[in-house]
């Protein structure tokens, strides 16, 4: 079932303007010092058309669920998605959100010094201030009422958001919030959908909590499940 995108507006940057980017089933909202919009469409009809090329040659590289190898001489965008996921044992799609939402966001930051983009509940972050992002939890004890605090020394930075009882995105679990932290947005986004497919009951915390700690490159991850928080990392939770 698809869930109004409420959590777009659970970033408090009053200070940034905000923008939608609209690129067929690309959908970002976007935060920076002002409109982008047409910078925006520009650079997600690239990297969209980059993706839909290779995809073009090589199906399997969008529908399968394990990792899968890339040719060497892929763009770059394929290239991080086929490495990020092998990490963490998902297929290469489980990053493209998270892929859309950086590299964009890294061509964005040529016109403005902070940009926050929101690509489905996955976030790229660079910012000159301290930030609180809010985490929406479905039903969860914990929806609406806490907040991750995103420091600017800390960013660029991905956070990205897995859910098994909302939104549309494909998940084995039933997790009602994971949220992973890492310099690279697709492997936050890849690990994001491997953790949320551990998560069966709110006792899986901890094992979910295990898994991010072994993967190298996440820093944080905070796991939702009914009335249980699990967290871990250098991560900083304000009430909100």
């Amino acid at each position: 079932m698809y869930e109004e995108r409420t959590y777009r507006d659970w970033v408090r940057d009053d200070d940034l303007v905000g923008f939608q980017a609209l690129v067929r089933e690309t959908d970002l909202f976007i935060k920076a010092e002002h409109d982008l919009s047409i910078e925006a469409i520009n650079s997600i009809s690239e990297y969209r058309a980059q993706i839909e090329d290779y995809v073009s040659k090589d199906a399997k590289f969008q529908t399968t669920l394990e990792p899968y190898i890339v040719n060497g001489n892929s763009p770059s965008i394929i290239k991080e998605m086929s490495k990020v996921s092998a990490l963490v044992g998902v297929g290469p799609f489980a990053a493209v959100a998270g892929a859309m939402a950086e590299y964009v966001g890294e061509d964005l930051l040529k016109y403005s010094k902070d940009i926050i983009i929101e690509n489905g509940g996955d976030i790229f972050v660079k910012s000159s201030k301290n930030r609180i992002i809010g985490i929406y939890a479905g039903k969860s004890s914990f929806n609406k009422r806490i907040g991750l605090e995103i420091k600017a020394k800390d960013t660029p930075l991905g956070i990205c958001t897995s859910s098994g009882t909302i939104g549309h995105s494909l998940s084995f679990g039933k997790a009602d919030a994971v949220a992973v932290f890492s310099k690279s947005t697709l492997l936050a986004d890849a690990a994001a959908t491997a953790i949320g497919n551990i998560i069966q009951t709110k006792e899986d915390i901890s094992k979910g909590i295990r898994f991010a700690k072994k993967v190298k490159g996440i820093i944080g991850a905070v796991i939702i499940k009914d009335d249980k928080l699990g967290v871990w990392g250098d991560i900083s939770i304000r009430r909100i």
